[in-house]
This record gives C-alpha cells, sequence and structure tokens, in this order.
C-alpha cells in the first residue's frame, strides 16, 4: 500500500524552492537554492560514528521517537536516462528520424525533497497498527509533522524559509497544512525488523486456476462445437463474455491483495528498537561480570537487573535516538 505498510508511514514531500537571491547570514548575496544547499550542510547528523560523535551536538530529527530514517535533498532537475530504444526496423517503416532527440522531462524550478520512515502512530510507543485507512493516515502525517516543529522549529524556519509559500507558517498546525499540500505518493517503501518472517496471506493459485478455467473449457467447447454445426454460436460468445468478466475479477481480486499492507514487526516501532539497542549492551556487560558465580548468586544478580534495566517498559530506560552506544553523552534515556 503506498505511503504505509509493516505498520510504518512512509511520507515524501517535494517543495518547490523560491526563485532569485537573498542575503546569507554575512550578508553575502545568494540564491535560495545555494541557501537551502547551505543550511542543509550544516544541520548535523545522528552521532553514530565516531567521527561525527566529535560533533557533539545530535541531529534534530532524534528529539522524537517516531523517525527511523528520513533524508533531505535537493533536486535541481531531473535526470535524464538516455533515449527510449525502438526497434531499427519499426523506426525505418515508420520513417522516424533517429537523429532528433525526444522529449526530455524538467522541473519548473530547483525542489526540496523530504523523505522519512516513521511509526505510524500519533503517540510515541504506541502499537503500530496493521491496517490504517486513509483517513487515519492523514492524521498520523499530520500529528508527525506537528511533533516536528514543536521539536525543531529554529531548524524547519532555516531550511523551509527558502522553499515557495512557507513565509505566513507560524504554527505547527500551519506546517502540517504546508507540508500535506507539498506530499506526493510514496510507492517503493522499504523496513525491515521482523525477527523471524512475516506471516502473510497466500493466494490460493489452485483454487483461482479452477475459477479460471471453468468459464475458458466451456468457451473451447463452444467453439468446437459451433465450428463443427453441433450447435449455434450462442454458447461460444456467451462464455467467452463470463470469461473475460471472471478473469477480470480475479485479476482484480489478485492486485487487491497485493494492496493489502505487510504486517508491523512485533518490535519494529523506534523506542523497542532503541530499547533492544539498550538490553544488549548491558546484557552483555551482565555476562562479563557474572561468569563464574554460582547459581545463588547468579540468580540474584538477575533479578537486580530486570529491576534496573525493566525489559517490559520500552520507553525508559533506552538508548537515546541517534547515538552510537549507551555510552556516548547523552546516550540514554532514563526512567
Amino acid at each position: 500500500m503506498p505511503n504505509f505498510d509493516t505498520g510504518h508511514q512512509f511520507l515524501t514531500f517535494l517543495t518547490p524552492i523560491k526563485p532569485g537571491n537573498t542575503l546569507d547570514p554575512t550578508g553575502a548575496t545568494v540564491s535560495h537554492e545555494q541557501l537551502v544547499r547551505a543550511t542543509l550542510g550544516l544541520l548535523p547528523t545522528a552521532l553514530q560514528s565516531p567521527a561525527t560523535q566529535k560533533i557533539g551536538e545530535n541531529s534534530p530529527f532524534a528529539r522524537n521517537r517516531m523517525t527511523h530514517l528520513c533524508r533531505f535533498v535537493v533536486l535541481e532537475d531531473t535526470i535524464f536516462n538516455g533515449r527510449n530504444p525502438k526497434d531499427a526496423i519499426l523506426t525505418s517503416v515508420l520513417k522516424e528520424d533517429p537523429i532528433n532527440p525526444l522529449p526530455v522531462d524538467r522541473l519548473n524550478c530547483a525542489y526540496l525533497a523530504f523523505c522519512a520512515d516513521v511509526d505510524a502512530v500519533t503517540d510515541e510507543g504506541a502499537p503500530l497498527p496493521a491496517t490504517l485507512d486513509a483517513a487515519s493516515q492523514e492524521r498520523v502525517r499530520d500529528s508527525y509533522l506537528r511533533l516536528l516543529w514543536t521539536t525543531m522549529e529554529p531548524e524547519l524556519r532555516l531550511i523551509y524559509g527558502n522553499c515557495v509559500g512557507f513565509d505566513g507558517v507560524t504554527t505547527a498546525a500551519e506546517f502540517a497544512a504546508y507540508m500535506t499540500r507539498c506530499q506526493v505518493e510514496t510507492t517503493m517503501p522499504f523496513n525491515d525488523y521482523w525477527i523471524s518472517p512475516p506471516d502473510l496471506s497466500s493466494l490460493n493459485t489452485r483454487e483461482i486456476g479452477i475459477i479460471a478455467a471453468v468459464p475458458a473449457v466451456v468457451t473451447l467447447f463452444g467453439l468446437v462445437a459451433a465450428l463443427f454445426d453441433w450447435m449455434s454460436w450462442g454458447l461460444f460468445f456467451w462464455a467467452l463474455l463470463v470469461t473475460v468478466i471472471v478473469i477480470y475479477g480475479l485479476y482484480r481480486y489478485v492486485m487487491a491483495k497485493g494492496q493489502n499492507p505487510m504486517p508491523p514487526a512485533e518490535y519494529g516501532d523506534l523506542p523497542s528498537v532503541l530499547k533492544s539497542l539498550y538490553l544488549q549492551q548491558n546484557f552483555a556487560d551482565f555476562v562479563i561480570d557474572n561468569q563464574g558465580r554460582d547459581a545463588a548468586a547468579l540468580h540474584d544478580a538477575f533479578g537486580t537487573f530486570l529491576q534496573t534495566h525493566r525489559p517490559g517498559d520500552k520507553m525508559a530506560p533506552s538508548q537515546a535516538p541517534g547515538v552510537i552506544s549507551i555510552r556516548a553523552a547523552n546516550g540514554i534515556v532514563k526512567g
């Protein structure tokens, strides 16, 4: 299903960048496109590698626990992938001139693309939904956009201040409405948090084949019977009509099944992923620290481990978003 799959919402926004020039913070004259690129270049990334840890400033998207992945891209124009291939013989027969270039798609201005994979919930830590109708998807999208504005308004103003129509945006609700006008359908979502293969409903190809074969066989019989004057052509035409209707219905059925979203992973929400990383690191330390202890002491130590780290509470204590480990600065969300 576009925009929604595996309990996640996949958001894509294309926002036109203002034409013309403006002044950067130093007073120099630059284009809005240049200023967007410079602003994005200075936007801190997540502290998820030894190199980025030295920056000391986390990504503003790490201020919420709903964003799995996100990316900004400035689209200056479309990419020309070359001429469409054509059959040489057909081109000669139709007397087409292969020297003339084909029409090339162009953007009317530069666009800022923002893509994000987020939990399809309105509250951090809420269970991921298996299905979500169009109205619910809109509520989830707007809730996420309002959260972004609440947690990173200064950065969003610097970025989208260079985009067409943003000047009147002053509240979280206005930002959500602005971004909604720029949303495009996401048709290629990606997600993989399953511990075991997901339970997917499969098509019964045998039954589908039988349903399609019965009218087809009758049609074939009607054709043979009409050719040998065993009966009129009526049976053939009626059977052919029924066959076409049945095959079209089966096609629509198969396509509808294919549009069903895949189920969410049991621990596929971001708080659960962060909690898993937190427990993984702490349990590794627990194993090392308790080597060689007798059963009673090990039992008591594990009880203390459960009370301290609360595996059943995915919200806290947990690893903070955007850091390489719990040992990083501000790497733990405390309960």
